[in-house]
């Protein structure tokens, strides 16, 4: 282990991908919902997973948690670090995992500054027999710091706004120095300005050297730091390449199977649905 220049604790790079998958199917009911030939990931890299509901997004992040499992092949599919059977507590403690999912556990009033010291003990605010030192609080603010939002530490998480709960999630899973942070939809469920929020975060964690990995359904949800794109449809990699390769009208077109429109601005791309005027058309070939 080492320190980069922010005091993060990151692995000591020796070449080893974080985690590598080769051929990797998950099955369900006799039903292949995933299969990965090839991926790897190097530590510190970032990667965004794009693709339409059910597409296997969510599946393909629990084969790098071990929440689900590949059929065994004799060579392991998942290595993480190159080990082929990692510790689960090895695992843990390098993965944060932060998803709007987690957003809907938050319903008892409790200061925020215990939602975050939680994140030490894997529970939501602090365990009942658990014993929280002055240096767990420490870290707990020094959290909320590093994410602008220490003002919220003695307010009750029930009276937060949806951006801010979500942020205050990162820093419950910052609070434990994850190398890696994942985010499952991250933006669900916000206005713009939480959407604002959450993506400078990303963006703050990512200049820290933690590898960022996002699951979206929108590439506006891609900050400019994540380069790496992987697309997956219908329970295969669609294509794995970068942004300026694979964000574009035609590949988009492609993988949601209807019509769209990508335009890009210092980094950041968005859709827009070229549908709305077929749309508009068809409706006045109705009316004729």
């Amino acid at each position: 282990m080492e320190t980069n220049e922010t005091g993060a604790t990151v692995e000591k790079n020796d070449g080893t991908p974080l985690f590598q998958i080769h051929d990797a199917s998950v099955v369900r009911g006799g039903k292949t919902i995933l299969h990965v030939g090839d991926f790897s990931l190097a530590e510190g890299e970032h990667v965004a997973l794009l693709g339409p509901n059910g597409a296997g997004k969510s599946t393909f992040i629990q084969l790098l948690t071990r929440e689900v499992f590949p059929l065994w092949r004799e060579e392991p599919p998942v290595r993480f670090r190159g080990a082929a059977r990692p510790q689960l507590a090895d695992i843990k403690r390098t993965l944060g995992i932060v998803s709007s999912t987690m957003h809907d556990q938050v319903r008892v009033h409790l200061p925020v500054v215990d939602i975050v010291v939680g994140g030490l003990f894997g529970t939501l605010g602090v365990p009942l027999r658990g014993e929280v030192s002055d240096k767990d609080r420490a870290l707990a603010a020094d959290a909320l710091e590093r994410l602008g939002i220490a003002d919220l530490a003695p307010r009750d998480v029930m009276t937060l706004s949806t951006g801010q709960v979500r942020r205050v999630l990162v820093a419950r899973e910052l609070v434990r120095d994850p190398q890696v942070l994942i985010f499952d939809e991250p933006c669900t469920g916000l206005d713009p300005e939480g959407m604002y929020h959450v993506r400078r975060t990303m963006g703050t964690l990512a200049a820290e050297g933690r590898s960022v990995v996002l699951v979206t359904h929108y590439p506006e949800d891609i900050i400019p730091e994540i380069n790496r794109v992987l697309l997956i449809k219908d329970a295969e990699v669609f294509a794995d390449g970068s942004k300026s390769e694979l964000l574009t009208s035609e590949v988009m077109s492609s993988l949601f199977e209807v019509p769209l429109v990508v335009a890009e601005s210092d980094g950041w791309y968005s859709l827009r649905g070229s549908y709305v005027q077929s749309f508009k058309r068809g409706q006045v070939h109705s009316r004729r």
